[in-house]
Formats: structure tokens, C-alpha cells, sequence
């Protein structure tokens, strides 16, 4: 049996972007779907968060040096001139996050014409990787595949549906990598019975400030039927893990500046109507002139400020937008993301103990390590 140069597990943004680099090598990228590319098809909003205008390690949860090292090799600016070479001109939108200007396709089609047909096969399960005097043995639903080099790169637990696996962690697992605990990140929470009535506000939206111990997030939170969702929350809960979080549901608003105000509070708190009285029945406050609230009344309207309590959970895999969590980066090095215990075996995006914010963060990780991992493969 021939032993390819080059085998890439997942046909995913890591493993794409990696073959679209490698187009004039030896290699055979292995999916499990029938498709390729079925996480970047639904991706924000079926238009793909690229990337974002400013990037930073801090953007990302993780060793802050190895992140550094990697992005800087490939950051954002590098990506949209690849891609506008290509015909990609990615459009700028929230502010600073880059999304495909139609559809997540437009993306999906640059990096598939880098790659020859030939070089992809679909419908293959990875069930195993052994290491036989340095040629990798991969047993697939489909035979055996061998290879020189082995390069891993499956993501996550999230999005089932689509086809994630664990098996990227178990090959990891298997070669003597540590995994640091795998959890659901950017991802809405769960209430507990004190906040139920939150799910009677579903569909309400509201700009917040959340701190989960000395960080600070901002932006807009959503009710939802399940729990408490939207950017602000999805942001929150990667860096959550158990135990308070605190919200400020009225950010811009100084309550002291209200006391001498005749308008009534539900009027005076810029948030929506329905929210605000939620929140003072809640209180056991009445919606009255301001400046009749008894200071025992002030003092419970100020919880608006500083809302503390803990989640019950996560929404879990199944609505997270990606895996918090992975292969200890202490054990991968950075100049060409090698495993440190195994020759010739790689590591990419979303496996490792690396996850971005929301806005673009975990697509540019994506593609950073795919180009250092190509540079030096």
C-alpha cells in the first residue's frame, strides 16, 4: 500500500485552508460528511464571520504567547489579502467583524478551487491512528490509509448534527497528549428557578455589561425560551465556569441623576417597557414617579445594575458555537504546530486549548495555524 506524504482529517476551515496551501503537494485531505465545509456553510448566519478588524491575543482564551506567535505569522490583514486575490473581497459589518458578502459558499468556493477533487475523500471515518516505524497507520470506515505525515485537524464537539466527533482528542489522547476539560463555549445559559421569570420576556433584547470575576464584557443580551442568549452571554460563557455572574441591564444609566425625575421609573430606565415592569414587579417595587420611591425602593432598583446570580448550565454541544477546551499548547510547538511527543504529527484550530471571542476570532485561528502548520510541513 503507497504511503501518501500528507494526510488532513477534517475538511473543515483548518483542514481546507491547509490543502488550499498545499496545492502542489502530495496529500489527501479524510472527511466524514458527504460534504466539505458543512460548519462554514451554516456559520454566522449562513454568511461566515471570516474574521475580524482587530485581533488580538486577548480576543482569545489560551496560553496568550503561543496565540501571539501564530496570529502574527497569519493575521487578519494576511487573510483578506489571500482571499482578495482570489476574488474574496469579504464585507465589514458590526462594526469590525468581516463576513462573505451573500453566502458562507463564496468562502467555501475559493478554498475548493484551490484543491483538486482528487485530493479529497468523502465519507471517511477516522476510527484510529497508530504510529509503525514512523508511517502513520489511519483505519478508516474505508480501509487502512497510510501516511508520512499526519495532520489533525476535526475540530470540536459542537454542532452534532453536522457531523463533529471527538475523534481529533482521542488521536491526541492516544499519542500521550494531555486535554485540558471540554466544555461548551459561546453558548446561552440556563436559569435557575429564581430567574424563570426571565423566560417570560423571550425575544426581548437589551444592551448589557456582564462581569465574570475581573473581566468585563459588553453588548446585547437576548431572552430566550430556554434561558439568556445573544452576543453578551455568548461571550460571557467562554470564560465562565461555574459560580456569578453579574449584568448590568441599564449600562448607560446613572440612577442617581433619576431620583428628582416626576416621569415614571418604567419610563426612565431605557430598556423596554415590558423588561422594565418585569423587573420591578420582580423588585415588589410600583411604577411610579422617581421621585416618590421610598430609599428601600432605591436601594432594590439598584440590583439593575449589579443583577448577580449563577447559571444553572449551558445550552450544551448542541447549540454552542464552539468547544472550550483541548490539547495542552505546552505540548505543541507553535513554529509549525508539531506535536512535541510524536514526529510528524500536527494539530489544528479548534483541538487546541485555544477559543475566540464571537466576531470572527475562531475562523481566523483556523486559518493561522493551517498557514504556519503548511509553512513548515
Amino acid at each position: 500500500m503507497k504511503s501518501i506524504d500528507i494526510v488532513i482529517i477534517g475538511a473543515g476551515a483548518s483542514g481546507l485552508m491547509l490543502g488550499a496551501l498545499l496545492k502542489d503537494r502530495d496529500f489527501l485531505i479524510v472527511e466524514k460528511n458527504p460534504q466539505i465545509g458543512s460548519k462554514i456553510l451554516v456559520s454566522g448566519g449562513g454568511r461566515c464571520n471570516i474574521t475580524n478588524e482587530k485581533v488580538t491575543p486577548k480576543n482569545y482564551l489560551g496560553n496568550q504567547k503561543f496565540i501571539r506567535d501564530i496570529i502574527k505569522r497569519f493575521d487578519q490583514h494576511k487573510l483578506l489579502s489571500w482571499l482578495n486575490q482570489r476574488g474574496l473581497t469579504p464585507q465589514l459589518k458590526k462594526e469590525n467583524q468581516y463576513f462573505c458578502k451573500n453566502s458562507s459558499k463564496e468562502l467555501l468556493e475559493v478554498l475548493r478551487k484551490e484543491i483538486d477533487k482528487k485530493n479529497i475523500q468523502l465519507n471517511t471515518e477516522v476510527m484510529s491512528v497508530k504510529n509503525i516505524d514512523g508511517i502513520f497507520a489511519i483505519d478508516t470506515n474505508r480501509g487502512k490509509i497510510l501516511a508520512k505525515n499526519l495532520v489533525v485537524a476535526s475540530g470540536g464537539l459542537s454542532f452534532a448534527k453536522l457531523g463533529a466527533s471527538d475523534i481529533g482528542y482521542k488521536i491526541a489522547k492516544d499519542f500521550g497528549h494531555n486535554i485540558s476539560t471540554l466544555n461548551p463555549a459561546l453558548v446561552g445559559f440556563t436559569l435557575q428557578p429564581e430567574q424563570f421569570f426571565f423566560k417570560e420576556l423571550s425575544g426581548i433584547s437589551v444592551d448589557v455589561k456582564i462581569t465574570i470575576e475581573k473581566k468585563e464584557i459588553k453588548g446585547s443580551l437576548l431572552f430566550a425560551h430556554k434561558g439568556i442568549s445573544g452576543p453578551a452571554i455568548l461571550n460571557s460563557s467562554l470564560y465562565w465556569g461555574k459560580g456569578k455572574i453579574t449584568i448590568d441591564f441599564i449600562p448607560n444609566i446613572k440612577l442617581q441623576s433619576l431620583k428628582s425625575s416626576k416621569k415614571h421609573i418604567s419610563n426612565l430606565l431605557n430598556i423596554p417597557n415590558r423588561l422594565a415592569k418585569a423587573f420591578l414587579k420582580e423588585l415588589q417595587i410600583e411604577d411610579k414617579p422617581a421621585n416618590r420611591l421610598t430609599s428601600n425602593e432605591y436601594q432594590k432598583l439598584t440590583l439593575l445594575k449589579n443583577y448577580s446570580f449563577a447559571p444553572a448550565g449551558t445550552f450544551g454541544y448542541t447549540k454552542a458555537e464552539v468547544t472550550k477546551g483541548g490539547i495542552d499548547t505546552d505540548e505543541i510547538d507553535n513554529s509549525n504546530m508539531m506535536s512535541k511527543k510524536q514526529k510528524n504529527l500536527y494539530f489544528l484550530g479548534e483541538l487546541l486549548d485555544v477559543t475566540g471571542e464571537l466576531g470572527g476570532y475562531n475562523f481566523q485561528w483556523a486559518f493561522s495555524t493551517a498557514f504556519v502548520c503548511a509553512k513548515a510541513i
